[in-house]
């Protein structure tokens, strides 16, 4: 008897030991039915245009630089003698002035003229001529209105007055005749060709199209708001607006305006969508006083699965000898709501996955998911299996993780955006200042690949070109 005693002992001793050592020292297991995402599509959503309003203030000491490096030399010639007795070349003597008067562009041209003035007639095939040549200087004014064409500052410029400096005189049949009583009449001859090539200076030297385009290609270039969140900013142009000009004291004045899409998207950089050859210039009559950005914050469920991955680095969930640790977090969308699969290790190991809504939190601006439960079929098991995990006060703490801020993304945005808007200048010449006035979260949108934010910001911009080379 003494024998089996024992024996009944030792087997309840281990039976005890077993339950002890299972308890404390072994981990459950969970294999729950992985709620599958819906079938992968190209990422599609529905994206509000910006406009960003650009008023460009051109100096007319800019134009005057730009016209004198354009126009230089001889700017008109006459090599026929035979038509009215008069060969004539005319040079620039030295730097255009330009300035406003009244509204219009006021061209000053100091100028230098040689003429060879021929006297006397042709009779019986024997010429009869005395020619003389002259040198002497003068002054030509010339009033131009201003216009944009095809993306050229344009004008329209008339001779108002020439004025000679010196007037040297020559005898006619005994009598001495100032030369400039000759020449003016010859006036109407040149007159069309210095206010044409006067003309043409102003419009090659502001064709603004290279310098637009250059401005606007570097701006499209995506640029990154966050390197911590691995967030970019990208401009994508759709159209560009620009009202006539009008010269305002010591500048020329007029609004270009940009319609186009503004992304902020997460991850690698993205390629720049900017095409320089699909840019068309609109005439509008008037342009809005502020920008409206209206930017997509695109969050890719890989992306957004790493960053709730670090918040919950460290933390162990349940209490006393039950804890477990969240390893990696990996969600996707199903059904109009969003999976998270935690991938557990401790007391609990397996994956369970949560469900819920994403929300965004105003105040905190966060993104957040509400109504979080486990999925149903995780319920079941953890009831079954492991009670204690499926407690509200673990799932509540869980969910305080499943959470991540696109503050930093937007203070980093702004602060990035500013950059852009204090005195930046993409080329020689051309300053960019402004403000940020607010940013606001508009809405949420669920595509099969990403998690969509809509945000809307409120500034100004002012373009201002001062000292083009």
């Amino acid at each position: 008897m003494l024998f089996p005693m024992r024996k009944i002992l030792f087997f309840g001793l281990a039976v005890v030991a077993f339950h002890l050592f299972n308890g404390c020292a072994s981990s459950q297991k969970i294999a729950a039915l992985k709620p599958e995402p819906d079938d992968a599509a190209p990422l599609l959503y529905d994206n509000a245009v910006s406009f960003i309003n650009l008023p460009i203030k051109i100096k007319l000491k800019d134009i005057e630089n730009q016209t004198n490096k354009y126009l230089t030399g001889l700017i008109y010639e006459d090599n026929k003698i035979d038509d009215d007795d008069i060969e004539m070349k005319i040079w620039k003597l030295a730097p255009i002035s330009i300035q406003n008067q009244n509204g219009k562009i006021k061209t000053v041209l100091p100028l230098k003229a040689y003429v060879k003035y021929r006297i006397g007639t042709s009779r019986l095939g024997i010429d009869l001529y005395d020619t003389r040549e002259f040198n002497f200087n003068g002054v030509v004014t010339l009033l131009s209105d201003v216009g944009l064409t095809n993306w050229k500052l344009n004008t329209n410029t008339e001779l108002k007055s020439l004025d000679w400096t010196e007037s040297p005189s020559v005898t006619v049949l005994g009598k001495a005749v100032p030369i400039t009583y000759l020449i003016n009449p010859t006036v109407r001859f040149f007159k069309s060709k210095i206010e044409k090539n006067i003309d043409e200076a102003i419009s090659k030297s502001m064709d603004y199209k290279p310098n637009v385009l250059d401005a606007l290609e570097k701006i499209c270039q995506p640029f990154q708001m966050s390197e911590a969140y691995q967030s970019w900013l990208r401009v994508v142009p759709v159209e560009l607006y620009t009202t006539q000009s009008s010269l305002q004291k010591d500048a020329i004045t007029f609004d270009m305006g940009l319609k186009c899409n503004m992304e902020t998207l997460v991850g690698q950089k993205p390629e720049s969508k900017f095409d320089r050859s699909k840019i068309v210039l609109k005439p509008v009559a008037k342009m809005p006083e502020h920008v409206s950005a209206n930017i997509v914050a695109v969050s890719s469920y890989a992306d957004a699965s790493n960053l709730m991955t670090r918040n919950f680095a460290g933390q162990e969930f349940g209490s006393g000898s039950k804890k477990v640790t969240v390893q990696k977090v990996n969600i996707w969308h199903k059904d109009g709501k969003m999976i998270i699969a935690l991938d557990l290790l401790g007391s609990l190991n397996g994956t369970v996955y949560l469900s819920g809504v994403p929300q965004y939190n105003d105040q905190t601006k966060e993104i957040y998911f509400d109504q979080l439960d486990y999925a149903v079929d995780t319920k079941s098991r953890l009831m079954r299996t492991a009670s204690w995990m499926a407690q509200g006060y673990i799932l509540k703490k869980m969910q305080e993780s499943c959470r991540y801020s696109i503050k930093p993304n937007l203070d980093e945005g702004r602060k990035s955006m500013m950059q852009y808007l204090q005195n930046y200048s993409p080329m020689p010449g051309v300053f960019i200042n402004g403000s940020i006035n607010d940013i606001s979260f508009q809405k949420i949108q669920l595509t099969n690949k990403a998690i969509v934010a809509f945000i809307k910001l409120n500034g100004d911009v002012n373009v201002s070109v001062d000292g083009l080379k």
